[in-house]
């Protein structure tokens, strides 16, 4: 239901109501969502999931350290957004696409196979730096 929370105290009305003001924001600045809203609404919920069990808007598609200052280059919209739009079309989670996935010029699936790669790096660079503390 529409007023009722999930697990980590997000409910379908706070999603519509960040969906909402995120896209307006996002269009305003020249940048576009991704067009498949349930999709998009599932990684809206992550960052307000992440918000609570973090406080600060983590890209619900990477892992977190849990840490401010360690994850700063993936708080939504990481310094990857950018690059990620230019070569693969879509930010690592593919909340932000690019003008030629929204014309429809370009399709989203070569970008998970380097996505799945950069992920893999991520994470072996998080436990290195777990292992050195």
């Amino acid at each position: 239901m529409k007023g009722e929370e999930d697990e980590q105290g997000v409910s379908e009305e706070q999603v519509d109501i960040v969906y909402k003001r995120l896209k307006d924001q996002v269009e305003k600045s020249g940048y576009h969502l991704n067009p498949d809203v349930e999709f998009t609404k599932d990684l809206v919920r992550g960052l307000l999931e992440n918000e609570r069990r973090y406080g600060y808007w983590c890209c619900p598609c990477r892992l977190s350290a849990s840490n401010l200052e360690e994850d700063l280059d993936i708080v939504c919209p990481c310094y990857y957004r950018d690059p990620d739009l230019n070569d693969y079309g879509a930010c690592y989670c593919a909340l932000y696409v690019s003008d030629e996935v929204i014309r429809g010029k370009e399709r989203l699936n070569r970008f998970l196979k380097d996505a799945l790669q950069r992920n893999r790096e991520r994470l072996k660079g998080l436990k290195e730096r777990r292992e050195r503390r």
